[in-house]
């Protein structure tokens, strides 16, 4: 055969009307992607070896951790410095081991959960950080924190005590910088985290709620270090160091609610001088009402709302219920009462402060009379509360001219007691007490001075309407921006100390309509489950259950529409009637009247709407409570479905 013809050309190009080769299956399709994937799981697994020690490091870390809380609680400082130094080794072993696994932070899916594990980590050695340093500035004087070391604090007078107190703290506010820092870290870490990347749960064990739970414990414990920074770094300023302070110290009584968390029913006056101490005076709030030098006509809530009452006194002045606003009111009037000093700020405090401060430093005797924190059964009630009730308000054969002057002294020798013994014996639980009163809205505060000012409204403790112009907020709450609003305020307006036995629950359903505003229908339902008092001036009858006559206002986001409301009625009788709509402090109000009876009930309701938006598909809400009430009962459902239901402690952020 010739040569040129054993070369055959190809022609691999194909016609349309030739059929395509058909190729033949080959196994490394599968098997190189195959590979690849055993490779990897063999890589992963080797690597997740580790998170055995992993586990078995986070054990020890927890375990440690509890018994240095354990020290903290029990005010051991040398126990808890040790604790937090095991902890800290403890740490840097679970680092360690966590480093083995941190490759497989680069892989898809996985690698946010390794890295969450990184930022946790990273928060708890900013948290150890600012526990480090936190110890370092009490040591020096530890014993006057009520910590168990020894110290020369536990001689001298009170006086001398809570000199050096004040002293101390002007040392320590340069450190609350530095402490501050550290948890900036440790926020920013945990921010990280987002609990909705895991599951609901896994089996029986509850996962993404309690990684929430605890996210959100630790940082609302953050916000408030950091929020009372401002309160903190002034607070050496406002007990008189180095320029002495006076402040006027008003006991609202919550029994007999109003706007600002009571009546204004006594007062002190005290004087701060770097740490010393003095009571000026005291007296019933009637003494500086019949010393005014001029009288001012009764406003329209007075006139409207009020029995009998014709004129503005100093103890229905707090008609606001932004406690600067009605303390501003309040020193308007007190200007026109002879002989006053000039003052720097006033300080509130209800009755509940009263009962807990009892609990914590024990009964305290006055005149015969037995104030404790005991329930007594004539009220249900704490005793003190019905000795001072009994006290002030029962009808007498005499004039008395100064019968709620007790209070004063009752507030002295409380201050007196706590001051007066071992600060490891009362301080520690004074203080956290204290906290808890600032939080819950039971004391409030108006500083003349800005800066004061601002600690204290950065500390929730200024009792004010949150709006778009505050500039010192621990709220992420901005009007305007996405937020409904909510704030009821109710004020007992000449009906006896009714408010120890009514009880509140509010329901909020909100509707989100096609156009992204919202609709809400708010109900509020009132019961009062006791009998009534003998209110009888004939026999002398001591009146705390009355009728209450109830003064509403509902403050919603501003340009909010009332479509319809049920259940309010005219002051002068008892005929149905529309609830009036208005602006103030920033908000729409809606405002009402309704009475509810001793063994009875009522209930309020409105619908309206708000032209508040969603900027991001969630629901939020910011929920002011009332100073001086607890106990309210708050369900929140959204589009008709029941989300949250709770009691009303404090002032709520809630977003769903």
């Amino acid at each position: 055969m010739p040569e040129e013809l054993k070369k055959i050309s190809v022609d691999t190009s194909v016609t349309p009307n030739t059929m395509p080769i058909k190729k033949s299956f080959s196994p490394k399709i599968v098997l190189i992607p195959l590979g690849i994937v055993l490779l990897l799981l063999v890589i992963i697994g080797v690597m997740l070896l580790p998170l055995r020690g992993v586990i078995a490091k986070a054990r020890d870390v927890a375990a440690i951790g509890r018994q240095t809380a354990t020290a903290l609680k029990s005010q051991d400082l040398a126990g808890t410095k040790d604790g937090l130094g095991k902890t800290r080794v403890a740490f840097v072993a679970l680092s360690d081991e966590y480093n083995k696994i941190m490759p497989l932070q680069y892989m898809p899916i996985l690698g946010a959960y390794v890295s969450d594990g990184s930022h946790a980590i990273k928060a708890g050695f900013a948290a150890l950080d600012a526990a480090d340093k936190g110890v370092e500035a009490v040591e020096p004087n530890a014993d006057l924190l009520g910590f168990k070391k020894g110290g020369s604090f536990v001689l001298g007078t009170a006086d001398q005590r809570i000199q050096t107190a004040v002293k101390t703290m002007t040392a320590l506010t340069p450190k609350i910088n530095d402490i501050s820092k550290s948890i900036a870290i440790m926020r920013d870490e945990l921010d990280e985290i987002d609990p909705n990347r895991y599951p609901d749960h896994i089996g029986s064990t509850s996962i993404r709620p309690r990684i929430a739970s605890l996210k959100a414990t630790i940082e609302d414990a953050a916000n408030l270090f950091v929020n009372a920074q401002p309160l903190l770094t002034n607070l050496p300023g406002i007990l008189g160091q180095p320029v002495s302070k006076r402040y006027l110290v008003l006991f609202q009584n919550d029994k007999e609610l109003r706007s600002t968390g009571g009546f204004i029913t006594a007062y002190a006056q005290f004087r701060f001088d770097q740490g010393k101490i003095v009571l000026e005076k005291s007296d019933d709030i009637y003494s500086l009402d019949n010393a005014m030098t001029k009288k001012f006509p009764a406003p329209r809530e007075i006139l409207t709302f009020h029995k009998d009452v014709f004129n503005l006194n100093l103890r229905d002045s707090n008609l606001s219920p932004d406690f600067k606003t009605s303390m501003q009111n309040f020193e308007s009037l007190y200007k026109y009462v002879p002989g006053t000093e000039k003052i720097d700020g006033i300080i509130s405090l209800d009755t509940n402060v009263l009962v807990e401060t009892l609990k914590i430093l024990g009964p305290e005797t006055i005149g015969g009379r037995v104030y404790s924190a005991d329930t007594d059964k004539r009220c249900d009630c704490p005793k003190a509360i019905y000795e001072l009730e009994d006290y002030s308000s029962r009808p007498v054969n005499y004039v008395r001219t100064d019968r709620k002057s007790e209070i004063g002294v009752l507030m002295q020798n409380l201050l007196h007691k706590a001051l007066g013994v071992s600060p490891g014996q009362y301080w520690g639980r004074l203080f956290q007490m204290m906290i808890t009163q600032i939080q819950e809205k039971h004391m409030l505060a108006y500083f003349h001075d800005q800066a004061t000012q601002g600690g204290v409204e950065s500390f929730d403790m200024g009792g004010r309407i949150q709006t778009a112009s505050e500039t010192a907020s621990l709220f992420k709450y901005k009007e305007g921006q996405g937020w409904d609003y909510l704030h009821v305020n109710n004020s007992n307006m000449a009906g006896a100390k009714s408010n120890m036995f009514v009880s509140q629950k509010y329901t909020k359903d909100t509707t989100v309509n096609g156009d992204g505003t919202i609709t809400t229908v708010l109900t509020v339902d009132y019961k009062n489950p006791y009998p009534g008092s003998d209110c009888s001036l004939a026999t002398g009858g001591l009146c705390l259950n009355a009728p209450l006559r109830n003064w509403v206002r509902v403050y919603a986001p501003a340009g909010s529409k009332l479509v319809k409301s049920l259940g309010t009625q005219n002051p002068l009788n008892s005929a149905a009637s529309t609830m009036t709509t208005y602006d103030d402090l920033g908000k729409t109000v809606f405002e009402g009247f309704l009475i509810i009876n001793p063994l009875g009930s009522a209930k309020l309701q409105l619908t309206y709407t708000s032209p508040v938006k969603s900027a991001d598909g969630k629901y939020h809400l910011l929920l002011q409570k009332q100073p001086g009430t607890q106990g309210d009962q708050v369900i929140l459902k959204l589009n008709g479905s029941e989300q949250k239901n709770f009691i009303l402690d404090t002032d709520s952020e809630i977003s769903l």
